[in-house]
């Protein structure tokens, strides 16, 4: 079996697995680091075992232990820079793994939305959101199908390509259980504070809104009963002082909602 490296060195004429140190480009902006080799061999001549694919997947998800967070996003170690793990780093450690248990991993349907949004600066993007349908397919043909989603923000025409990119990463990720090494969700404890009780204005103007429904109307009422605030005084249509549930009733009531609105 050979790995990466000697395949690699060999057809470039070399005998050993050593890098080539490669010549710096003059004007072109320096590259972006090299994948490590992950040191996954190749299939011998006889191929992959011919498993059912749930065990050839295990088998992937065996070699595979775990894919370190080498990307930065920001400059490294400087206020409001991460660590993360790309899809070209999946790739490089699930490629080879799914080739030497005779795995493919195919999209077959996907499943788009786009919506116009604006970033943080007021600058114009587009929002891709993809759900996208993989058959992992096994060495003797048989396959499982799974789903997974991705979603990008891009204000030029990589947006699609973004968000298959994150859909894939996080099948292969979360589908082959790699741990992240994140910090544990249960290591932090928020305590959840009250909401903000809805002023009673904005009641009043729902109540005498047209659009809304007996259903809406009995529902505000409920609400305001639950937060003891049915006496809560607001300006009614009329420029007078109103308890807020007696005057949703009384417009309930005005419209021909059989009971009010309670």
């Amino acid at each position: 079996m050979t790995t990466l490296a000697e395949r690699a060195a060999a057809a470039a004429g070399r005998t050993d697995t050593a890098e080539a140190t490669p010549a710096t480009p003059t004007s072109a902006p320096s590259a972006a680091p090299r994948l490590s080799d992950p040191g996954i061999p190749e299939p011998g001549p006889e191929g992959p075992e011919q498993v059912p694919v749930h065990v050839a997947w295990s088998r992937v998800m065996g070699t595979v232990r775990g894919v370190s967070k080498d990307g930065w996003y920001g400059k490294p170690n400087t206020s409001g820079s991460y660590q993360f793990r790309g899809v070209d780093a999946a790739l490089n450690a699930f490629g080879p793994a799914c080739r030497l248990h005779g795995v493919l991993v195919l999209p077959v349907h996907t499943e788009a939305a786009y919506r116009d949004v604006k970033t943080s600066t007021g600058k114009n993007s587009r929002e891709c959101t993809v759900s996208v349908t993989y058959k992992i397919i096994g060495p003797a043909g048989d396959f499982i199908e799974v789903q997974s989603v991705g979603e990008s923000m891009d204000s030029a025409d990589k947006g699609t390509a973004k968000a298959l990119s994150t859909a894939l990463r996080s099948l292969l990720f979360l589908g082959g259980l790699v741990p992240t090494g994140d910090v544990d969700p249960d290591s932090v404890n928020v305590e959840r504070g009250e909401a903000p009780l809805r002023p009673l204005t904005d009641y009043r103007d729902e109540a005498l809104d047209t659009a809304t429904s007996k259903a809406r109307m009995a529902q505000m009422v409920y609400e305001l009963r639950q937060q003891k605030r049915e006496g809560g005084l607001v300006t009614n249509e009329s420029g007078d002082d109103e308890p807020i549930v007696p005057m949703i009733l009384r417009v309930g009531t005005e419209r021909g909602f059989a009971g009010g609105a309670s």
